[in-house]
């Protein structure tokens, strides 16, 4: 056992060189290799992550102006059919006005039609009543005074 230990000492002896060679290369490359590496990853997850978190406020802040530009848009809408709602209702006011002066004066037509009709209906009544009575004179007289020269019954002379 002896042999062993004194052997293994002797390993370590002469592996030190080794050591503090493998010790020095991990130091050189840390400084000189993976710090940088190390530092370069990081910058540029940082700078992913950042423009994913400013990608993301970007994208909320859109959301927030889409949404804005919906309501104002829905409220124009709504203000145009209320307009439009406006102008209809005023338009068919403005026909049923005009409708109802026509109606007026299409009733006053009438009744002055009426009333000129009725003036010649008793105009013409008078008229035909004075023209009966005087066909009824001439009836009465041409058949109740005596004929001189008119043809009788059967034809004769009377």
């Amino acid at each position: 056992m002896g042999e062993i230990a004194s052997q293994l000492g002797q390993l370590l002896v002469q592996s030190i060189p080794t050591i503090v060679f493998v010790l020095f290369l991990v130091a050189f490359l840390n400084r000189l290799f993976f710090k940088p590496l190390s530092q370069t990853l990081d910058a540029r997850a940082k700078a992913t992550s950042g423009a994913l978190v400013e990608a993301r406020e970007q994208a909320d802040q859109a959301d927030a102006k889409l949404h804005e530009y919906e309501q104002n848009i829905q409220s124009a809408r709504q203000e145009i059919y209320h307009h439009r709602e406006e102008a209809r209702r005023k338009s068919l006011g403005e026909r049923d006005s005009k409708v109802q002066a026509a109606r007026g004066r299409a009733d006053e037509m009438v009744n002055e039609a009426q009333a000129d009709l009725d003036k010649q209906t008793a105009v013409a009544r008078s008229e035909l009543v004075t023209a009966v009575e005087s066909l009824a004179n001439e009836v009465t007289v041409a058949l109740f005074s005596p004929h001189v020269s008119g043809p009788g019954p059967g034809g004769a002379r009377v």
